[in-house]
């Protein structure tokens, strides 16, 4: 008697069906596994042997063949524990195969037959809707992460035996998923606000624009003015997630960490400058993870000291942020992870830091400063639209009532303005500004004929590049949504090549 189970196999945020086949015959006791597995699948054979024989079940004393079907897809993790588990169970006699139909099975066992929380639930579940499939059972450790999953009726167990009493109708109902909730009823929770900081009124708005386009950003300032503050309440001032981007966001999540948490919020990643350009972009040998660029997608990815990276290291942010994905080789196929996110650089003046603003005493030569800045690579800075000074603070900004608007106030504003450019971007297949298309740029979406001949100069001279001319235009755009303007006029063409000839001038 055959026994089969169906699983997912994951290949980057994509999942295949995986169908477990399990034979028993008669034979020198032998458990082989077939169907390109990793190490860690590799070890499942004690594992599931433990958890059976725990549970109260009898390994058989037969000759054991698992078979991972398609077989030439590579499968990796211990996800397929609990399925390859109940396919042995069923070759044996134990279970009914009819339970089984119609159903994904995921989880890692231990020795004593509890179920483990599994990485990337959510893409898995999301891969067997696609697939036509409408039950799961999964490690109740990974719950929440099922209730994202409306068309999915997911079932949890703590155990292989609560496992298999869920199947036989003994156990409790099925998860009933999480009521949606609209963009604009989700409340945004967060203790950080924008009211925290004092002064930087110039850098607050540049920020804002930045929200509303999606808009790179670089902030250069002395240390202690408050870079790190203001990216870190970026966050709070995005719209709120829609369905479908948080299921994008936990299924980049959920493979990096199995444990049950439901991100709602757009994600905040922050990386060490020291960090690699695998840790960054993605990667890895036997298991391919997303990096912070992908766990940033729907977000913000915030390089503090960014001169001070490794050489190389931001410029492979290059194409992942003309693409908004990452594609990753290996010898066991290509991976490709999401990764649309808002860069946010924080950089000194100099390597001591206290060549411009209030600060006194700049030790630095002209050639230790051009070095220290020309770290940030020419191509790098062309795709950065808003570069902005963060100057120190005088007394002035820390007078009762000179603090900021808070976030819910810009909040607003955002929203409002992205509101705008949807409509402006109806049946198009982008909806924010810095998504524009160049061909787009140079007919439907056009500036004032006075904005434009300005940028047709200063690319005529060479002090735009053309790409440093489409994001200027990008960027018109989002100033025009935030002051209530139809096309973008000379003052806001203007504020973006402010910000090119500041980002020439600094660097």
């Amino acid at each position: 008697m055959i026994g089969r189970t169906q699983s997912i196999a994951l290949t980057g945020v994509d999942g295949e069906i995986v169908t477990i086949e399990v034979d028993i015959s008669p034979g020198i006791p032998a458990f082989t596994l077939l169907g390109l597995p990793d190490s860690a699948l590799q070890e499942s054979r004690d594992r599931v042997r433990s958890a059976l024989t725990n549970s109260g079940f009898p390994w058989p004393q037969a000759r054991i063949t698992v078979s991972l079907s398609p077989a030439w897809l590579p499968k990796t993790g211990s996800g397929f524990d609990l399925g390859i588990a109940l396919a042995i169970l069923i070759a044996d006699g134990k279970v009914d195969q009819s339970l089984v139909d119609d159903l994904v099975i995921l989880g890692e066992l231990s020795l004593d037959g509890r179920l483990r929380p599994s990485r990337g639930v959510v893409p898995a579940l999301l891969a067997a809707h696609r697939h036509g499939i409408s039950r799961a059972l999964i490690p109740s450790g990974n719950s929440g992460s099922a209730k994202l999953m409306s068309e999915i009726t997911s079932s949890t167990a703590k155990t292989l035996r609560e496992a298999l009493a869920l199947l036989r109708g003994e156990g409790p109902e099925p998860l009933f998923e999480m009521e949606e909730e609209s963009e604009e009823g989700r409340e945004m929770i967060s203790t950080l606000d924008f009211s925290d900081v004092a002064g930087q009124s110039q850098a607050i708005e540049f920020l804002t624009a930045a929200a509303v386009g999606r808009h790179h950003i670089l902030m250069i300032g002395p240390p202690g003015t408050g870079k790190t503050m203001l990216a870190e309440r970026l966050p709070t001032i995005l719209p709120p997630l829609n369905r479908d981007e948080i299921l994008e966001v936990n299924s980049i999540h959920s493979i990096v960490h199995p444990m049950d948490a439901i991100r709602i919020l757009p994600p905040f990643i922050a990386p060490h400058h020291t960090t690699t350009k695998v840790a960054l972009i993605g990667g890895g040998s036997s298991w391919v993870r997303p990096g912070a660029a992908s766990q940033a997608h729907h977000g913000i990815l915030f390089i503090d000291e960014a001169p001070e990276c490794d050489p190389g290291t931001l410029d492979a942010l290059r194409q992942p942020m003309e693409s908004h994905s990452v594609s990753i080789s290996r010898a066991s196929g290509t991976y490709q992870f999401p990764a649309k996110f808002l860069l946010v650089l924080a950089a000194n003046p100099c390597p001591c830091g206290r060549l411009i603003g209030r600060g006194k005493g700049c030790t630095c030569s002209s050639l230790q400063i051009r070095r220290y800045l020309h770290r940030l690579s020419g191509p790098l800075l062309d795709r950065i639209d808003i570069t902005v000074t963060v100057d120190s603070l005088g007394r002035s900004a820390f007078q009762s009532g000179s603090h900021s608007v808070t976030s819910e106030e810009l909040r607003a504003r955002v929203i409002s303005a992205r509101k705008a450019a949807r409509e402006r971007f109806a049946g198009e297949t982008f909806s924010v500004n810095s998504d524009i298309p160049s061909d787009l740029l140079r007919s439907r979406y056009r500036p004032e004929r006075r904005a434009m001949t300005r940028l047709l100069d200063l690319l005529d001279d060479g002090s735009l590049s053309a790409r440093g001319l489409q994001r200027i235009i990008r960027l018109g755009w989002s100033f025009a949504d935030l002051s209530g303007r139809n096309v973008p006029g000379v003052d806001d063409i203007d504020r973006g090549i402010e910000m090119k000839m500041l980002m020439a001038g600094s660097l």
